[in-house]
């Protein structure tokens, strides 16, 4: 398995496997310095691409609390420049609830706290978090390409979004990543054709919650056969469940998350492991 992949339509390479960072900001998040050490464990790591968003806090007096936190993360690195951090704009969390906003205004807004959180005066890459049932699609693509012509962010992704939604953003401006919750047992963005779409426009589909995201990771874990694959190949079951995506295309870009630093550790260790093609199937079809 090649051990870099390209993001989207252009030449930079990255570690296959990055950091999603929401887990070290949310209600329950561990204390600073062992997110500190998450980040840095990654990094040290070799990882290179770290997924952020400015609603990854416990509620809407706390926005923006992630991307500060990666923000001191990389005062740390004397090669922060060639560490890539991706945030989001388009929820909002009053009372610690997620609600939808991707109005032009708010958009503009949560880019130019962002740019402050983050401590930088162009942001690498700015998703729509998510499209709003209340304002049309264009008009929030448009908005963030107003703020990409400006210079404030330098690429654009979308987040939770279908093939329509995609090709209809396509049609205001260059699109460089999806991002979707994907994994062996949520296979949504394969089916609907998300996947494919990716793999056939130069898109990096980015894959959120590879190994079941926050509250569903352990119960994934558990399964009987990811655990004798796992002793098979003498590695973890989270690893398995990396590994099988990244094995499902070159356009895949796992950001499992972590609280822990055991548990990115374990992660980026899924770039070694070599799926046979019979296990790849057996996971297809045994796994549901």
């Amino acid at each position: 398995m090649t051990k870099n992949r390209t993001l989207g339509y252009t030449s930079i390479e990255l570690f296959p496997i990055g950091l999603g960072a929401m887990p070290l900001s949310l209600e329950g998040r561990p204390n600073e310095k062992q997110a500190l050490d998450v980040i840095n464990t990654f990094v040290n790591g070799n990882g290179n691409f770290i997924d952020t968003a400015n609603v990854y806090c416990v509620d809407d007096t706390d926005v923006g609390h992630n991307e500060r936190l990666v923000a001191r993360a990389l005062t740390h690195f004397d090669n922060a420049s060639n560490i890539f951090i991706a945030t989001k704009g388009g929820l909002t969390r009053p009372k610690g609830n997620w609600t939808v906003d991707a109005s032009p205004a708010w958009l503009r807004q949560s880019c130019e706290k962002s740019l402050q959180d983050l401590n930088t005066d162009s942001i690498f890459l700015y998703q729509l978090h998510a499209p709003d049932p209340e304002v049309p699609l264009t008009d929030s693509i448009g908005e963030l390409a107003k703020l990409k012509d400006e210079g404030k962010i330098q690429h654009i992704g979308l987040s939770n979004v279908s093939v329509e939604n995609i090709e209809l953003a396509l049609s205001i401006s260059q699109i460089i990543s999806v991002q979707n919750r994907c994994n062996l047992f949520e296979r949504t963005s394969f089916n609907n054709g998300v996947v494919e779409y990716c793999e056939n426009n130069d898109i990096t589909f980015i894959a959120h919650s590879p190994v079941g995201g926050h509250y569903q990771h352990a119960q994934r874990s558990d399964n009987d056969l990811l655990k004798n694959l796992a002793e098979k190949y003498n590695t973890s079951a989270y690893q398995i469940m990396i590994a099988w995506l990244l094995h499902k295309s070159k356009s895949i870009f796992p950001i499992p998350g972590a609280s822990k630093t055991s548990s990115i550790k374990d992660s980026i260790q899924a770039v070694n492991v070599e799926l046979s093609k019979d296990d790849m199937q057996i996971l297809e079809e045994d796994i549901k």
